[in-house]
C-alpha cells in the first residue's frame, strides 16, 4: 500500500482547490421518456373568437420523434466501440504478452465484455443513469424495466432525442471496455476466476459511481431558466454539478482503469523473472493490428459521445485523428532521440496515448488544441513507461497506468484549458441563455481537478479492497509452476498456437 501511495502522490499533487463552477455544463446525457399530455378542458372564449382560438389550439404538443440519422449514427458508433474491445484491445494486449499467455488475454477480454453486457442490463444502467444521490443512482430501471422501443433518451440539444435503447447499448460498450483495460496491468499472473470476481466488484463500486457522478443529468429540456438549472444541478451527478468536463471518458474510463491497474500490479507483485528474463512481446504484428482497430473504433467512442450526427460529432471525429497522429509522431521522435531507433511498439503506444488524452477533450477543443494535446501527452506517458515504473519497481505489464491513467490525467486537465473559446475551443454551453457561457479558467480547472482526484481516490480504494476480498476468498495469483508453464494451458487447457 505504501508503494501505491508513493506513486499516486505524483498525481495527487494536482489536487489544488479553487472556486467550483457555478454553472454546470453538458457532458453526457440522462435518458428520459417523453409522453404526450392531453386534456379535455378548453378555455372560455367569445363566439366570434372561437374559430381563431380553436385553430390556435388545434396543434397539440406532439411527442418528439427520434431522428433516423442520429439513430443510425449512434448504432454505428456502438458497433465501433465494440470493435475497440473485441478484437481491438484483445489483439493489442495479446501481441504484447509472451506466446504462452496469448490465449489467456484473449479469453479475459472476450469474457469480460460478455459479462459486463449482462451486468449492465441487470443493474449497471440503472445505477449509472437514474436519480438517487449525487454519487450513484437507484434500481428503478434494473433489468431495463420500463424501457420500450418508444422510450426516448435526451441528447445535448433541446428537443432532440434518440431511442433510449440506443443510449443503453452505447453506454454498455463503455462499461465493457473499461474493466477490460485493467487486465493489461496484471497480465500473465492472475487466476481467471479471480479476474472475473475482481472486475465484477470494481465495475459495481468504482465504474458505476464514476459514470453517475460525471455523466448523469436530467437533459437540456429540463433547463428553461435559472431556477430550473438549479434543480437540474441539484439532481445531477456530483462532478457534473461541479462543472467537470469529460466528453467521452477521460476520468470515467481511463484514469479509473489505469489507477486500478496500478493497484492490481502492486498487490499481485512482479511476474516471476521480471527484470531477469526476457518478457518481450511475442507478436508486434498483432499489436499493430490491435492498435489500428482501436484507432478506428475510437471514432465511435469519441464522436458517438456527442449522441447526435452534427458539427460537434464532426469536431470530435477530426480531433481524434489529429491528436492521435500528433501523439504518434511525438512518441516516435522522443524514442528516436532517447534510444537511437524509432520502434513500432513506440508508435503504437503513442497512438494509444493520443487517443486517451483527446477522449475527454474531443468535443470541447479546437483542432489546434488537439494537436497540442497530442504532442504533449506522449513525452509524459513515455517518462512514466520507461522511467517512473522502474524507479518505483512495480510490474505494470502492459503499461496501463503509464498510458491510460497518466494520459487521462493530462487530457482531463488540458480539456479545462483548451475549451476556452479564445484558444479555439467550443466553450461551455449555457442552456439558460442558449449560448456559450463566459469562460472562467480558475473555476473550470478546479472542476477538472476535482474530477481527476475523485477518480484516483475512488479507483484506488475500490480496487485495493476488491483485490483483498478476492484474494481471501479464492486467491489472486496462479502457482509458480502454472505461471512458468503459461496461463494458456494451465488456466484454459488450450494453446494460442500449435507447432
Amino acid at each position: 500500500m505504501k508503494k501505491i501511495l508513493s506513486v499516486l502522490s505524483l498525481v495527487a499533487l494536482l489536487g489544488m482547490t479553487a472556486t467550483p463552477l457555478v454553472f454546470a455544463e453538458e457532458t453526457v446525457t440522462e435518458t428520459v421518456t417523453v409522453e404526450t399530455v392531453t386534456t379535455d378542458a378548453a378555455p372560455a372564449v367569445a363566439p366570434e373568437a372561437a374559430p381563431v382560438a380553436a385553430e390556435a389550439a388545434a396543434p397539440a404538443a406532439a411527442t418528439p420523434v427520434p431522428n433516423k440519422g442520429d439513430t443510425s449514427f449512434m448504432l454505428v458508433a456502438t458497433a465501433l466501440v465494440t470493435l475497440m474491445t473485441i478484437p481491438g484491445l484483445a489483439l493489442f494486449y495479446g501481441g504484447l504478452v509472451r506466446q504462452k499467455n496469448m490465449l489467456s488475454v484473449l479469453m479475459q477480454t472476450f469474457v469480460i465484455f460478455s459479462l459486463m453486457a449482462v451486468l449492465w442490463t441487470v443493474y449497471g444502467y440503472s445505477v449509472a443513469f437514474t436519480g438517487g444521490s449525487p454519487f450513484f443512482g437507484g434500481l428503478s430501471k434494473a433489468f431495463l424495466a420500463g424501457i420500450t422501443p418508444d422510450s426516448l433518451g435526451a441528447t445535448f440539444s433541446k428537443g432532440v432525442y434518440i431511442p433510449e435503447y440506443v443510449f443503453v447499448g452505447f453506454q454498455l460498450t463503455f462499461a465493457a471496455i473499461t474493466p477490460a483495460l485493467i487486465i493489461g496491468a496484471f497480465a500473465e499472473r492472475m487466476k481467471f476466476s479471480a479476474v472475473l470476481a475482481f472486475v465484477v466488484l470494481w465495475f459495481t463500486f468504482a465504474y458505476l459511481p464514476m459514470a453517475h457522478m460525471v455523466w448523469y443529468w436530467d437533459g437540456p429540456d429540463a433547463i428553461t431558466d435559472a431556477a430550473s438549472l438549479e434543480t437540474v444541478v441539484a439532481n445531477a451527478g456530483w462532478l457534473w454539478a461541479k462543472g467537470a468536463l469529460d466528453f467521452a471518458g477521460g476520468t470515467v474510463v481511463h484514469i479509473n482503469a489505469g489507477v486500478a491497474g496500478l493497484v492490481a500490479a502492486i498487490v499481485l507483485g512482479k511476474r516471476i523473472g521480471y527484470g531477469k528474463e526476457s518478457m518481450a512481446p511475442h507478436s508486434l504484428t498483432l499489436t499493430m493490428v490491435g492498435a489500428a482497430l482501436l484507432w478506428v473504433g475510437w471514432y465511435g467512442f469519441n464522436a458517438g459521445s456527442n449522441l447526435e450526427a452534427n458539427g460537434y460529432a464532426a469536431l470530435a471525429f477530426l480531433n481524434t485523428t489529429i491528436a492521435t497522429g500528433a501523439a504518434t509522431i511525438s512518441w516516435m521522435f522522443v524514442e528516436w532521440f532517447g534510444k537511437s531507433k524509432p520502434s513500432m511498439l513506440g508508435a503504437a503506444s503513442g497512438a494509444v496515448a493520443g487517443l486517451v488524452a483527446i477522449t475527454p477533450a474531443c468535443g470541447f477543443v479546437g483542432p489546434v488544441g488537439a494537436i497540442i494535446i497530442g504532442l504533449l501527452v506522449s513525452p509524459i506517458c513515455y517518462v512514466f513507461v520507461t522511467k517512473i515504473k522502474y524507479i518505483f519497481g512495480y510490474d505494470d505489464a502492459l503499461d496501463v497506468f503509464g498510458v491510460h491513467a497518466m494520459g487521462g490525467v493530462f487530457g482531463a486537465l488540458a480539456t479545462g484549458v483548451f475549451v476556452n473559446p479564445a484558444l479555439g475551443g467550443a466553450g461551455v454551453v449555457d442552456y439558460v441563455a442558449n449560448g456559450v457561457a463566459a469562460y472562467d479558467f480558475g473555476a473550470q480547472m478546479t472542476a477538472q481537478i476535482y474530477a481527476v482526484v475523485t477518480a484516483i481516490v475512488v479507483s484506488t480504494v475500490v480496487a485495493f479492497i476488491a483485490l483483498k476480498i478476492v484474494d481471501a476468498v479464492i486467491g489472486l495469483r496462479v502457482s509458480e509452476e502454472s505461471e512458468r508453464e503459461g496461463l494458456d494451458t494451465t488456466e484454459h487447457g488450450e494453446r494460442a498456437y500449435t507447432l
